[in-house]
């Protein structure tokens, strides 16, 4: 089995392969549009520049993994794979290949593409690492076990994987703080944390905490920016359907015409409608976002305050930006 440093370097040569203009790279991509209406070729392209930018720079890399220890022996670990935006389990592959391990993945039908076309183009690369990445539909016999999944599919986890070390995930999703004096150009980068990936994935902005009084009228102005994500029949179906719900229910909402918002006190919104609640109390409020077990990630453009993601990165995520906080690669160095 490689060393680390190998591996990072097998990594960083895996990120150069997804910049390039490859053919069998480019029919990957292809097919992965194909399988998933979802994975448009644009949101394709989001999801791998993040990917090689924030997780396959070399020095980045290097100086990640470097943090960590080795693990005391190789174990096998078993990872169960999301689907709802393109690679994303990308980040756990990461860290179970860089911290030595033998990994058996079981991929999501929705997002099973792109990965195993990398992981395969690692063992054509490096033939020794053939046996350390493993796809398979069935999870038995591995020392520790990654899965993520919705919150109903974590009590199945729960009950297989329960006896094993293991991280179990569940639903999350992101939430923004304004204050009603953002400029045009801050209401330009949350736009990009609502509508990224259809606002599909779990760093998604999908609820909106505006203080009383705020005037919505210039946030839809800019958010019109992305009507043209009505021209997709999935999405359009979301908006349509819930538009004769809210108006059938006579729920007061507004639209741009490609996005309706509603007041509700769950952050979780389905695609295409965007939660909104108001607050009194910014610094009281930011202290009970951050206690809740199902925010991801809280969105504002307050720079003194560490627990905010500047507006337009939610999606962004860096090496040790690990979901649901919890540290993957501390996690795999102690087994």
């Amino acid at each position: 089995m490689p060393a680390s440093t190998d591996r990072t370097a097998l990594m960083v040569r895996l990120g150069a392969y997804m910049r390039s203009g490859d053919p069998a790279w480019q029919e990957a991509r292809a097919h992965a549009v194909a399988a998933n209406s979802w994975f448009t070729e644009a949101w394709v392209d989001t999801a791998v520049d993040n990917i090689v930018s924030a997780f396959l720079d070399e020095d980045k890399l290097k100086a990640w993994a470097a943090a960590y220890a080795p693990p005391r022996a190789v174990k096998t670990v078993g990872m169960v794979m999301a689907g709802n935006i393109p690679l994303v389990g990308f980040h756990d592959f990461l860290c179970g290949f860089i911290s030595g391990h033998r990994l058996v993945l079981k991929l999501s039908s929705k997002d099973e593409v792109l990965l195993r076309h990398l992981a395969g183009k690692l063992s054509e690369w490096a033939p020794e690492t053939k046996d350390s990445v493993i796809l398979s539909d069935m999870l038995k016999g591995c020392d520790a076990y990654i899965a993520t999944g919705s919150n109903n599919s974590a009590r199945y986890f729960e009950q297989y994987f329960g006896r094993y070390p293991h991280i179990i995930r569940r639903n999350r999703t992101a939430v923004a703080v304004l204050t009603g004096a953002e400029t045009p150009e801050a209401l330009q980068e949350l736009a990009k944390d609502v509508f990224t990936y259809f606002g599909l994935g779990c760093r998604n902005v999908t609820q909106l905490c505006v203080p009383e009084g705020y005037d919505f009228a210039p946030l839809l102005e800019v958010f019109s920016a992305y009507g043209g994500l009505t021209e997709h029949h999935k999405y359009r179906n979301n908006y349509d359907y819930h538009l004769a719900i809210y108006l059938l229910n006579k729920v007061p909402c507004l639209t741009n015409g490609s996005l309706l918002l509603v007041e509700n006190e769950l952050p979780f919104s389905a695609v295409s409608v965007l939660h909104y609640r108001y607050y009194n109390d910014k610094p009281a409020l930011i202290e009970t976002l951050s206690e809740r077990n199902d925010i991801q990630c809280i969105a504002g453009n307050d720079a003194d305050d560490s627990r905010l993601v500047p507006f337009g990165q939610t999606q962004r995520p860096s090496l040790t930006d690990y979901a649901d906080g919890v540290d993957t690669m501390h996690f795999l160095s102690s087994l």
